[in-house]
């Protein structure tokens, strides 16, 4: 089971797609992200609602309107995208079963509850170091990454598509 729901992937992956070849802020609409990554759009558009709720990304208006990042790619952390989809999640919750041994009979010594319990200390520095990794990386980063690993067409090819995706609602809500 994973820690983080789909929709974090989904918004990640979402974002990356909002970065220009420049690092730059590119619009689109939830429809066009959910159809390029083949993705449920109804569930896409909550995502985007809590990310817009996050000030992560701002709606744009008009015909060609969608959603922007709200900030430069290098200001958005994943860990920013995880806590606005799912929210600050503990991995571990300590059930305190130190005193609960069998050998105590119910009357655990002072000495077994000494003190934080060393499993939930352990857990709880894995977290931070967990979330620390989160916070270290970036929109801009991830986009990066896929950039390098994409051929050299690929980002000229995702703007060709989106744009001709707005330039048929264009056609569309002119007739």
């Amino acid at each position: 089971m994973s820690l983080y729901s789909a929709g974090v992937e989904y918004g990640i992956h979402c974002l990356i797609f909002l970065v220009g070849a420049g690092g730059d802020s590119r619009e689109a609409s939830v429809r066009d992200l959910a159809q390029l990554q083949g993705v449920p759009q109804d569930y896409l558009a909550k995502i985007f609602t809590k990310l817009a709720k996050a000030h992560l990304v701002v709606a744009t208006e008009g015909v060609r309107g969608g959603f922007r990042l709200a900030r430069p790619a290098d200001e958005v952390s994943l860990l920013d995208v995880v806590n606005a989809i799912d929210g600050r999640k503990s991995i571990f919750d300590c059930r305190e079963i130190r005193g609960r041994c069998a050998l105590f009979d119910g009357a655990p010594p002072a000495w077994a509850l000494d003190g934080p319990c060393a499993v939930h200390g352990a857990m709880q520095t894995a977290q931070q170091r967990m979330e620390q990794a989160l916070a270290q990386q970036t929109i801009l980063d991830l986009s990066r990454r896929v950039a390098r690993k994409a051929p050299a067409e690929f980002g000229s090819q995702v703007d060709d598509w989106m744009e001709g995706r707005r330039d048929r609602k264009i056609q569309t809500t002119n007739l």
